[in-house]
């Protein structure tokens, strides 16, 4: 009992100080010279295998940083990357590109409908909700909550998020693993179609 209350206390002092740091986005933008190479360098990338992290909400943004640092989420073309900058950087990076706008993609008109329906309605017949409980209406996701920004995004890189999010190759978001059950009930098509929906999403 003792040794749990001790894991408990641990556990809600590094939460709360992790969470306790406040990003500069001035100090950030002079720290993503590396990072715009591959994601753009306001965060808009150019490359729909690399995120857009402009516009991504800064608890969001900071948290997939520290645990790709951290290995509790691996991206392989990260690897090494992040390892000499301290938390206090992750924070103001996550603040940089938290400030600015992201950009906006188009939708191709045949995965409209598709996309659509399931962002917006879910599937009740697969106990799939919709997407817009807890990434809103227009995409713009709950930050305070932690949810991520998706307006926008490349349906490249959303539909291979979804998909590593159905096989279990990403598992660091949440101890319910709420997106791993949404996304064992996509087929292949629903990932493209609502992916794609996404990108052009405003």
């Amino acid at each position: 009992m003792n040794k749990l209350l001790v894991s408990l206390v641990l556990s809600l002092g590094v939460a709360g100080s992790a969470h306790a740091l406040e990003g500069d986005a001035e100090a950030g933008q002079g720290k993503v010279a590396v990072c715009g190479a591959c994601h753009g360098p306001d965060g808009n990338s150019l490359v729909p295998n690399f995120p857009k992290l402009a516009g991504q909400g800064e608890r969001y943004l900071f948290k997939q940083l520290v645990d790709i640092k951290e290995g509790a989420r691996v991206v392989p073309e990260m690897t090494g990357m992040l390892d000499p900058l301290s938390e206090q950087d992750l924070a103001d990076i996550a603040a940089y590109y938290s400030g600015n706008d992201a950009s906006v993609g188009v939708a191709d008109p045949a995965l409209v409908e598709r996309g659509e329906a399931l962002y917006r309605g879910g599937n009740l017949e697969l106990g799939l909700p919709a997407c817009t409980g807890c990434h809103s209406p227009t995409g713009q996701g709950i930050d305070t909550a932690g949810y991520p920004h998706l307006a926008g995004q490349h349906a490249q890189y959303t539909a291979k998020q979804l998909t590593d999010f159905r096989e279990n190759n990403r598992t660091n978001d949440g101890d319910a693993r709420i997106m791993q059950t949404i996304a064992s009930r996509l087929s292949n098509r629903d990932i493209e179609a609502v992916s794609d929906y996404i990108q052009g999403l405003r």
